[in-house]
């Protein structure tokens, strides 16, 4: 009996890319083959030489279909039937740094923060002016507190259904902005899994005629901006605080904050500006239970004397195998 596919992937648009999908039927879902799509369409290839090759690399049920249909993420390949990794693909050297570290055993989990908008504001905001200032709102109750609830408990249960590593949602500080945490899974299986829990939670919110931006700082001013904070630990660290404190210091060495910040999503300067639970982006710091810190270590974390550390300035917007990869390289290299 033939199911339906959904091929899902990341396109080249500059400076954020999207999401794009389209349906192949197959006969079963371990019949899943490599595909092809016009890359002149999503910023991937020119129009004379336009062919680009979808890869599968992840699947799930499809929450949304149900009955035996599949989710399939793919990475893009070039067409020259070597399996070369398409520029635009940044899962290859994620899987790469994976693969060399993987005997650390890195885990991570990821809080995805998003903004949902309707007719060009906030959900839940005015159709003039602004909303109470912030402070009610993050893990709030009530009609007032609260915009987005229904979506939010459409997309919770499309992860589950789907099989993903969800671990939570909560409102967050600024009315119509939410989050959802994926892990922990290992370096390449959460970014996998982030971007299959964003399509769902684009696909859901279409459903409700609602978007769902990752925009870094959907709206300027005093209002919170929207991140990824970004929770890593190896074997090493959930055994030792030395092991901890050595990752902290291998993302403050020389050269490491600047290049984690290029590679930690798009509006770091407008959101991490040292204030709204941030620390600046042209310095780093590292403290027990400190969210004004770059790299913050849990309270009970300290006190445990082993656990994991969060990395707060990936933005909402970031690639997850960039973060993860970054993240893996840097710590595990100093850790080995």
């Amino acid at each position: 009996m033939s199911i339906r596919a959904e091929y899902i992937w990341i396109d080249g648009t500059v400076p954020m890319p999207y999401i794009r999908s389209k349906t192949k039927i197959v006969d079963d879902s371990s019949d899943l083959p490599i595909w092809g799509f016009d890359g002149s369409s999503t910023n991937q290839a020119p129009g004379d030489n336009s062919d680009c090759v979808l890869n599968p690399v992840f699947s799930c049920p499809d929450p949304i279909r149900g009955g035996d249909d599949v989710l399939v993420l793919c990475e893009v390949l070039l067409p020259d039937g070597e399996m070369t990794p398409h520029p635009t693909n940044t899962r290859a050297a994620c899987v790469e740094v994976f693969e060399k570290y993987k005997k650390q055993e890195p885990l991570f989990g990821i809080e995805q923060e998003y903004t949902f908008f309707m007719d060009g504001r906030p959900l839940g905001w005015p159709v003039e002016g602004f909303p109470a200032p912030q402070g009610p709102y993050y893990c709030g109750v009530g009609s007032i507190e609260i915009a987005g609830r229904d979506i939010v408990e459409a997309h919770t249960k499309a992860c589950m259904d789907a099989g993903l590593a969800i671990s939570g949602t909560n409102a967050e500080v600024m009315l119509g902005q939410w989050e959802f945490q994926i892990g922990p899974v290992d370096t390449v299986e959460v970014a996998d899994q982030i971007w299959m829990a964003r399509y769902l939670l684009y696909r859901v919110a279409e459903d409700f005629g609602v978007d769902a931006s990752v925009a870094a700082k959907p709206i300027k001013g005093d209002w919170n901006g929207a991140g990824a904070h970004t929770n890593f630990s190896t074997k090493a660290m959930r055994k030792s605080y030395e092991a901890i404190i050595t990752a902290c210091e291998s993302l403050g060495a020389e050269g490491k904050p600047a290049e984690h910040i290029a590679g930690y999503g798009l509006g770091s300067e407008e959101r991490l500006t040292g204030e709204h639970e941030t620390q600046r982006f042209d310095q780093f710091s590292y403290g027990v239970s400190d969210r004004g810190a770059s790299i913050r270590i849990p309270w009970q974390v300290h006190l445990d004397q082993k656990g994991y550390i969060e990395d707060r300035r990936p933005n909402a917007n970031m690639d997850p195998y960039v973060v993860t990869r970054l993240i893996t390289n840097t710590c595990c290299s100093a850790l080995a």
